[in-house]
């Protein structure tokens, strides 16, 4: 029998131990921080192609009009806010992104998450769905359920929102080339639970040009593409006026890896870009100017990405005034979304994703989110587990009642830093908006390159930096340790096989002379360029998949292929 040590022996033991490896460490972080202090203690450091300084003070200031820009909450030009009492009147929305496997997936996945204090749901689509493929497509194999939830028909949304009365809801839904045809399956149900549409709330993400910049989910040309937002901007103002028919989304932008001026300018640019779209259908601005929404990126840089929040909304307020002689306030003030940085997540060191998320949530806050989703600790391996998911609704939770953060409306305006580069962000926004408008729109931007060409190069400097050295990311090449692994979430292989039959036996039941009328009128307002909305509605209620209704608009539009751009 091996001899038992006394317990004091054994304690003075570990704390020998310990204080070795305290010494070792505190003597590393000692070196490291003498090896940094020279650039430190300079005038100027560079923070995120930032000049930084040491110390602002109020001369830092002396060209700009502090009164006027600057504000107050809810007036013009809504640097601080587009409310008078921000978050003491209404908290932002807790709108979780969720999504995977079959609608019965997601549906429990749902009502987990509102279980558990989340206030709107926010819908992930799986890749098939968002290219417009039915799942038992060939190009579909291997790839069903995996990112986001199958949908291939008004069946599979019926399940999807199955005891979620629609009418209590606000729902987001992140789909772009084929957004006209989900959000008509989103509208039958809506309309088969009895919930009238001019009284459902939510926002379709329907952002196509962001696709051709970045995200590159697109399937149409660019200018047909813009005739199926336009056509659901306009369909939604007349008859769904609750809710968003457009997220203009920098988010998947600045995931690209975009700067943060970039993200901004791009973004609304793109926004410009389907006001003047929807101008020229003659629809007046400010009937679906204050439908318009927002969806941005909350990255690492904590007061960057405040200021390209305050920045953005008094940049909108600008073009919606000057450029398009908005007269309703509600069309003046930027209302956004926001969501912590997917491409920020590391797989090395996993549970500082939550400290990261952390830090981009409340970034989104103090800069004024309307709704947030925070990123979960395992996204970086797979989709969340319930476990992960749960810490991430939490981390909102927590900021919005134990943190104080809400007590007041901009608790930073007036920082002689922020407010410095405020006005530094919304300078190279400008400069990248006119450059657009000088190329003749964002349409012509994107089929000469240029956004993607000036993304490109960001991604790569960004890069360059974390190879060097320059950039420290946590756990990925500095602070390293041995990887733990973690549980993820695994998807049923057998999903596939369970969508595929579904789809059988839909064929097999439904009434075939129905769906093919359908489609044939959707063919016939796509060339005649009527509004597709009315007969994508009769379309899915006859039970059309959406690979049919996508096919069918092939068939008239063609899909798109990028030039190659170097």
């Amino acid at each position: 029998m091996s001899e038992l040590k006394d317990p004091r022996v054994r304690s003075s033991e570990c704390r020998r131990q310990a204080s070795a490896a305290e010494r070792e460490w505190d003597e590393k972080i000692l070196r490291l921080a003498l090896a940094r202090s020279p650039e430190r203690s300079a005038e100027f450091t560079t923070v995120s192609g930032h000049p930084i300084r040491r110390l602002y003070t109020r001369a830092d200031l002396t060209d700009w009009e502090a009164e006027r820009d600057l504000g107050r909450p809810g007036s013009p030009p809504y640097t601080r806010g587009i409310h008078p009492t921000m978050y003491r009147g209404r908290l932002w929305t807790m709108r979780q992104f969720a999504g995977y496997g079959t609608a019965e997936d997601t549906n429990r996945r749902f009502r987990y998450l509102l279980s558990q204090g989340q206030t709107g749901l926010s819908v992930a689509f799986d890749l098939p769905t968002l290219m417009g493929y039915d799942s038992d497509h060939a190009l579909s194999e291997g790839e069903v359920g995996k990112c986001g939830v199958a949908i291939s028909s008004l069946a599979d949304m019926e399940t999807l929102f199955e005891g979620i009365p629609l009418r209590d809801v606000s729902t987001s839904m992140t789909i772009n080339s084929p957004a006209a045809p989900i959000w008509a399956m989103y509208l039958a149900v809506a309309e088969k639970q009895g919930a009238r549409w001019e009284k459902i709330s939510g926002t379709l993400q329907n952002d196509i040009l962001k696709e051709y910049i970045a995200q590159k989910e697109y399937i149409f040309p660019p200018a047909p593409s813009m005739q199926l937002v336009t056509d659901t901007i306009e369909f939604s103002t007349e008859h769904v006026p609750k809710f968003n028919p457009v997220s203009i989304s920098g988010y998947h932008i600045r995931e690209a890896g975009s700067t943060a001026i970039q993200e901004l300018a791009f973004t609304l640019r793109d926004g410009i870009e389907y006001a003047d779209s929807c101008v020229r259908r003659g629809i007046g601005i400010d009937l679906f100017a204050p439908r318009l929404s927002f969806f941005f990126n909350a990255h690492n840089d904590f007061f960057e990405e405040i200021a390209k929040y305050r920045a953005a909304r008094r940049l909108w307020y600008q073009a919606m005034r000057e450029r398009f002689g908005a007269k309703n306030p509600r069309s003046w003030a930027l209302r956004f979304h926001a969501q912590t940085a997917g491409c920020s997540l590391t797989a090395q060191q996993p549970y500082n994703n939550v400290i990261r998320t952390a830090i981009q949530a409340l970034a989104a806050v103090m800069g004024g989110a309307q709704s947030l989703h925070t990123n979960s600790l395992d996204e970086a391996w797979a989709l969340p587990t319930e476990g992960a998911a749960t810490i991430a609704l939490r981390t909102q939770q927590i900021l919005a009642y134990e943190s104080g953060v809400t007590a007041t409306a901009d608790p930073l305006g007036g920082s002689y830093f922020l407010e410095s580069l405020t006005n530094e962000v919304e300078k190279g926004a400008r400069d990248y908006i006119a450059r657009i408008d000088a190329l003749g729109g964002m349409v012509p931007a994107i089929e000469r390159g240029f956004p993607q060409r000036e993304i490109s190069d960001a991604a790569y400097c960004y890069q360059r930096a974390l190879d060097r050295n320059e950039k420290i990311v946590v756990g990925v090449n500095d602070y390293v340790t041995p990887e733990e692994p973690i549980e993820t979430l695994e998807i049923d292989e057998a999903v596939a096989s369970r969508q595929q039959a579904r789809l059988r036996q839909l064929r097999a039941e439904r009434s075939s002379d129905e769906v093919r009328r359908g489609l044939d009128a959707l063919r016939r307002a796509a060339s005649s360029q009527r509004n597709t909305m009315p007969p994508l509605l009769e379309a899915v209620k006859a039970y059309a998949t959406l690979g049919e209704i996508c096919d069918a608009l092939r068939d008239v539009f063609g899909t798109y292929q990028e030039p190659a751009i170097t």
